[in-house]
């Protein structure tokens, strides 16, 4: 079936199939009639499987017939919403939607609107209105105090990851946003998982919707082998080590629990000479957006992460995610291993798991438990480091010395402040690009020093 046979225009279809979508995917051919006749829809599909094109292609259709009903409208009315619960998800939709939009004959402005950066340069692109906002809900809701916009012309409101928007607490700005919104709109609910504490939220906003739920054949999902190792806890950052110097997997994303567990562990790594860095919510957003392109580049070696990376980010070809803490949920699970098997003809994942064999049974299902280690999950590191390791050692003595500790201001005060893990320089220059210092002092990064990729 193609884009044209679901009711797009040939236009549209045709930059669909210049953006990869050859033929639409099992949740885009059953959603997009749906849409496009104005129901309400609550899609569910495992990751990777094309929900944002599954909105976005119907939704562009729509403003494309609504511009040209109105070809001299200024300013622009915003007639349609989108809501991520994170910065990159909102990037990477609008990316994917301004890539889909290129080329149409009516020209369809799309903003993004996140957090973590100045609010002036999306304030003056909504000048003059827009058709399409990708936005997270806090910023959203700075810019509406800004009277910088208005959503009382929004005909189409789309959550995206509904039920990480609650995870994240986002409630209470849903309800803020959602009082704005005109009554009489269409309503679109799309994410992987669908856990009941979402049930209330789309029973209250969805009228008589489309339920189009979308379970993977045998051998159509990506196939991903699911490995879990047991080992001491305190040897688990060792026994990554190992791993990655073994099995060469080129990158890879490790998820953890916490943002001081994601520096300490990148500390560790890139002090044994693996490059790897941390991905979390308290760095700036610039440093965030260079931390995934730097990955996606192949760079880095290891981005150490919390759940911040479990949902939407799209990493084409990553081989392998390590579950270096057990997540919360059988839902986060899914979301993270969901990272890899994108984009590749034979998609190979690895799982990684401590030995904690209570968390959710039912939903790890380990096909393989090769590198399993012995008696008491122990495993010994080779003594000789590779020269590759003994040359990233040696690049790492420049001005500061290697080990060398620069105090905090905290320290510089008489403060009791300890540091965790001075992160010397391996660009050749002997200093670093960006800013990120975990310190225990108070249980807060401090903004002092970066890790540098080669």
């Amino acid at each position: 079936m193609s884009f044209e046979a679901l009711g797009l225009s040939a236009s549209l279809a045709n930059a669909a199939g210049i953006r990869g979508f050859g033929e639409p995917t099992p949740i885009q051919a059953a959603a997009l009639p749906a849409v496009l006749q104005g129901r309400d829809v609550l899609g569910i599909a495992q990751t990777g499987s094309g929900k944002t094109a599954a909105f976005g292609l119907p939704l562009l259709q729509m403003l494309q017939d609504a511009r040209g009903r109105y070809p001299r409208e200024a300013p622009l009315r915003l007639r349609g919403l989108v809501l991520v619960p994170t910065r990159e998800l909102a990037v990477q939709v609008g990316d994917v939607l301004r890539g889909l939009a290129h080329g149409l004959p009516h020209r369809t402005k799309i903003v993004v609107a996140v957090g973590g950066v100045s609010a002036n340069p999306q304030m003056m692109a909504l000048r003059g209105g827009a058709d399409l906002l990708v936005a997270t809900p806090g910023r959203l809701l700075d810019l509406l105090e800004q009277k910088a916009l208005r959503l009382d012309a929004v005909v189409t409101l789309v959550l995206d990851e509904a039920d990480r928007l609650l995870d994240l607490g986002f409630a209470d700005e849903l309800q803020r946003i959602l009082a704005q919104l005109p009554s009489a709109r269409q309503n679109l609910f799309f994410s992987a998982t669908f856990p009941k504490g979402v049930d209330t939220l789309a029973a209250a906003l969805l009228r008589d919707p489309v339920r189009v739920e979308v379970v993977p054949e045998p051998g159509s999902a990506p196939a991903i082998v699911q490995r879990a190792i047991q080992v001491d806890a305190s040897r688990r950052t060792q026994l990554l080590r190992h791993l990655v110097k073994q099995e060469g997997w080129g990158r890879a994303l490790v998820f953890v629990a916490t943002r001081y567990a994601a520096e300490t562990v990148a500390d560790k790594l890139y002090k044994n000479g693996v490059y790897a860095t941390a991905f979390h919510g308290d760095l700036s957003q610039g440093a965030r957006s260079q931390v995934l392109a730097e990955l996606k580049a192949g760079r880095w070696d290891l981005v150490v992460t919390t759940d911040l990376a479990g949902r939407g980010i799209d990493i084409a070809r990553l081989p392998v995610v390590v579950n270096y803490d057990l997540p919360r949920s059988a839902a986060d699970y899914v979301h993270r291993i969901g990272r890899t098997g994108r984009g590749r003809s034979r998609p190979g994942g690895e799982l990684r798991q401590r030995g904690n064999r209570s968390a959710f049974p039912a939903d790890r299902k380990a096909s393989g438990a090769a590198g399993s280690t012995g008696a008491g999950g122990r495993l010994r590191a080779g003594r000789q480091a590779s020269a590759w390791t003994r040359r990233i050692r040696s690049r790492r003595a420049f001005r500061t010395g290697t080990g060398r500790h620069r105090a905090h201001a905290a320290e510089k005060k008489g403060q009791a402040a300890r540091c965790v893990g001075c992160r010397p320089a391996v660009d050749g220059r002997g200093r670093t690009r960006q800013p990120g210092r975990l310190c225990r002092s108070q249980g807060r990064v401090s903004v002092k020093n970066m890790r540098s990729p080669p």
